[in-house]
């Protein structure tokens, strides 16, 4: 298998690979230079019409895009150790809370660094005023984040890691990286940041 991929700071790319870390399943990884608008070229067109990355090639040829399509296809080759729930009621949670994940952090991040970030100021046309008011989005976010895990949970689901854990670690980190505080004043999602970043996936 071959993973078209990109370096830190990309969250996306890092997403898989500590997927694939936790799963301990190696992937060939060709980086794309996005500044240089690698993952536009024609050649990765080909791959993927939105020219977007990640990109898991399969050992069959087939392109798979979207991080959490490519996590499942992942976890369905290797079941062990399940990362997207084993009961019906354990895999509908786990994508209610990918769901929870992305549109209540994940989506104030993009707004904030598509809209108010000076890195991409030259790529969009931004809105600014609307790009800070991300910030306080994303704090209400954590707010409600931190206070679901009053009961002292281990991961965001309970005692076992799963691709949850996996999504929020990434796109806290990359809101971090641009400047906007996510586990300041959370306790307990700082609590579990910090059992996160001893994982040896963490690093990936």
């Amino acid at each position: 298998m071959k993973l078209y991929s990109a370096p830190m700071p990309a969250p996306n790319p890092r997403r898989v690979r500590m997927f694939a870390a936790e799963k301990q399943i190696a992937l060939e990884e060709v980086m794309l230079d996005l500044r240089q608008r690698d993952h536009k070229s024609a050649d990765h067109l080909t791959r993927n019409s939105l020219g977007q990355v990640p990109v898991l090639e399969t050992d069959e040829g087939v392109m798979i895009a979207e991080t959490i399509a490519i996590c499942r296809y992942l976890d369905a080759i290797q079941p062990e150790p399940p990362m997207f729930g084993s009961t019906p009621v354990e895999i509908a949670t786990v994508d209610m809370w990918v769901r929870r994940i992305e549109i209540q952090i994940g989506e104030p991040v993009k707004m904030f660094w598509r809209h108010a970030h000076p890195a991409t100021a030259a790529l969009i046309e931004q809105h600014n005023a609307f790009g800070e008011s991300n910030h306080g989005v994303l704090q209400r976010s954590m707010n409600w984040l931190d206070q679901e895990m009053v009961d002292g949970r281990t991961f965001l689901m309970g005692d076992k890691l799963s691709i949850v854990d996996v999504a929020a670690v990434t796109i806290i980190d990359f809101a971090k990286l641009i400047g906007m505080e996510p586990l300041t004043g959370h306790e307990r999602v700082l609590a579990w940041h910090g059992r996160m970043a001893a994982r040896p996936s963490y690093s990936a």
